[in-house]
């Protein structure tokens, strides 16, 4: 099945951020993961007329990054940049708000780490994209039960592994 009038810019605008994410919860570095979206955006463009609809788009596409970055660590088995120095965000508030959240910032990313590469990226399609448990099923490739156990253990691994800081301030308790 084909899909009519769509545009590479359709793909980029509407995809690329989720397709992002998806790529940075694996890679663990932003330039490796805008090369793993790239990729995945052109093996896409090449693969459309191939598309058969049995999914959404979105999950289709979502697949082949998470395909294309697992590709990518297989062949890469350095140390990647660890998520202690990726770059800063923009400041949006005060400084000792901007210090706080950078903190949690690392605590989070601390965390993720202690995942596996599968748990982490169910993590972030469920949290950061929102997407359904059969969504996440069909991107991964695996059966619904998985993914529920698999998010479930992985948040009870997160809650041990985050900080008491941030467990404090999630639960509505100061700092």
């Amino acid at each position: 099945m084909t899909t009519p009038h769509v545009t590479i810019d359709d793909l980029v605008t509407e995809h690329s951020a989720s397709m992002y994410r998806v790529a940075l919860s694996l890679m663990r570095d932003h330039s490796l993961a805008e090369d793993i979206v790239q990729e995945s955006i052109m093996k896409a463009w090449q693969a459309l007329d191939g598309f058969r609809g049995e999914s959404s788009v979105k999950t289709w596409l979502l697949r082949i990054t998470h395909n294309t970055a697992i590709s990518s660590l297989r062949k890469r088995r350095d140390d990647l940049m660890s998520p202690y120095e990726l770059p800063d965000r923009p400041t949006t508030g005060s400084v000792e708000e901007d210090a706080v959240i950078q903190a949690d910032a690392h605590e989070i990313w601390a965390a993720l780490r202690t995942l596996d590469e599968l748990s982490r990226t169910i993590v972030v399609l469920r949290e950061v994209d929102q997407m359904s448990y059969e969504e996440i099923a069909d991107v991964l490739d695996l059966p619904v039960g998985t993914v529920r156990t698999r998010l479930f253990r992985a948040r009870q691994q997160l809650t041990k592994a985050a900080a008491p800081s941030v467990r404090e301030r999630s639960n509505g308790g100061g700092a």
